[in-house]
């Protein structure tokens, strides 16, 4: 893993990108890809031979770092078996694959319908939802994210989604728990929890438990910001779901397959939803590959019922056999134990220990390889370092500490006002401790915005 410079070939990819590529999320004239000639474990490097500690997993994908040898492998062996089948057929591949996220999924979620993202997965979901109960409306929260296509991106509850925002998706938005800026003046985590859930309980009624089809949640919201929910919050969301009739949905395709130190997040508060999407962590993104996991009750639905949806791609014998390798690399290797080891001995301490050096942290909060860093200008008032979706100047402090991190090579997950901490689930302890220096280095930039 010895990068060698190469900045002609760096400058042709760069110039075929901007001659051709068009890339999501961006205004093109304004962006400045850096070219990446490799990556393993938990590095990348550029052209000109400088390397990144990826403190981002690529998008909060690569769950077992980039190149791992043994799914690499996989994928070569599967493509010289066979490399595509339809989905209409049974696919070892793809029944393997079925099998070891069933085995791994709370409850009854035992039956898996693959799509080729996150974003399409949730798309599936709510559709199952509405088909099975009948109903129209679909109830998300506020800060979160659940995908780009039509219908998850309306379900999202951040900027992303007003461009696109039809106001005739039949969603609705609520507040969910977040103490740190509680919308309900709560003082307390038990305080937050109780008055989100009687929130909800009240949004429910008012919209007319009868129109509402689902209740679409992550388990631990991801690019939002990491909002842990308090103790019984989705325990109370299960009963209010159970209470009139709605499907629950956990979005799990950023906290799913190890993230948090558990298989899927739903498993730290012993909640079973009756859908739950995933995607990312459950090949590393290698391939493309995503799904539904479905109860029991909502795969009867469709058990005479024609379901009517489908992907020309679904259960791709490339993806499923990336998957079937990952899901192996995890158990035989411990990264699941990895991530919830290092998150409580390492990322949680340490990161508490750089609050209380800089005052530009404002909160820490996360678990496992799940982490964010909250940056203010003013702890006491809890003033955001930056506005809500600031850009160009007015993003200029976020923007220095990302420049910063970088040239220490580090690369950060940076999002509003805040910077995660979501690196490889096997990454060790070395390389951990080497990232959050840098990190350390970095928020005295931040910190020059404080005051």
């Amino acid at each position: 893993m010895t990068p060698q410079p190469n900045p002609e070939a760096g400058a042709a990819v760069k110039a075929a990108d901007r001659d051709h590529v068009f890339h999501s999320w961006s205004a093109q004239e304004l962006i400045d890809p850096l070219a990446v000639a490799g990556a393993e474990g938990s590095y990348f490097w550029d052209y000109d031979g400088r390397r990144y500690l990826d403190f981002s997993s690529g998008l909060v994908y690569t769950n077992v770092g980039y190149q791992h040898p043994k799914i690499v492998a996989a994928i070569q062996e599967q493509a010289a078996r066979l490399t595509t089948f339809a989905p209409a057929f049974a696919v070892e591949a793809r029944s393997e694959a079925a099998r070891l996220i069933a085995e791994r999924t709370p409850g009854d979620l035992d039956k898996i319908f693959f799509t080729n993202g996150g974003a399409d997965a949730v798309e599936h979901a709510i559709r199952m939802a509405r088909l099975h109960t009948g109903r129209p409306k679909v109830l998300s929260a506020y800060r979160s994210y659940h995908g780009g296509t039509q219908q998850a991106v309306n379900i999202t509850g951040d900027p992303r989604r007003w461009a696109s925002d039809s106001g005739t998706a039949g969603v609705v938005h609520f507040w969910a728990p977040y103490l740190y800026r509680s919308r309900f003046y709560a003082e307390t985590e038990e305080q937050e929890c109780a008055r989100a859930l009687e929130h909800l309980e009240t949004t429910i009624a008012f919209e007319g438990p009868s129109t509402v089809a689902a209740i679409i949640l992550e388990t631990i919201p991801g690019t939002a910001g990491i909002m842990v929910p308090p103790p019984g919050y989705l325990a109370g969301v299960r009963e209010l779901c159970d209470k009139y009739g709605i499907v629950f949905v956990l979005d799990e395709v950023m906290a799913g397959f190890g993230r948090t130190g558990e298989w899927f997040a739903a498993d730290l508060f012993d909640v079973t939803p009756d859908l739950l999407t995933f995607a990312k962590g459950v090949n590393s993104g290698y391939v493309p590959l995503g799904g539904v996991a479905i109860s029991g009750a909502i795969a009867e639905t469709f058990g005479k019922r024609p379901y009517p949806g489908g992907l020309t791609y679904s259960g791709h014998p490339l993806a499923c056999a990336a998957a079937v390798a990952t899901i192996g690399v995890m158990a035989e290797e411990g990264v699941v134990e990895n991530a919830a080891r290092l998150g409580e001995s390492v990322v949680g301490p340490e990161l508490r220990a750089l609050a209380e050096r800089h005052p530009s942290v404002g909160e820490v909060r996360g678990v496992g390889m799940f982490w964010a860093l909250e940056l203010v200008r003013d702890r006491e008032m809890r003033e955001p370092l930056v506005p809500y979706n600031a850009a160009g100047e007015a993003n200029a402090p976020m923007a220095a500490f990302a420049a910063a991190a970088k040239k220490g090579g580090l690369w950060p997950f940076v999002n509003m006002n805040r910077t995660h901490v979501v690196p490889p689930c096997n990454i060790t302890e070395a390389e951990l401790k080497e990232g959050l220096a840098v990190l350390d280095a970095a928020l005295s930039v931040a910190d020059e915005y404080t005051g």
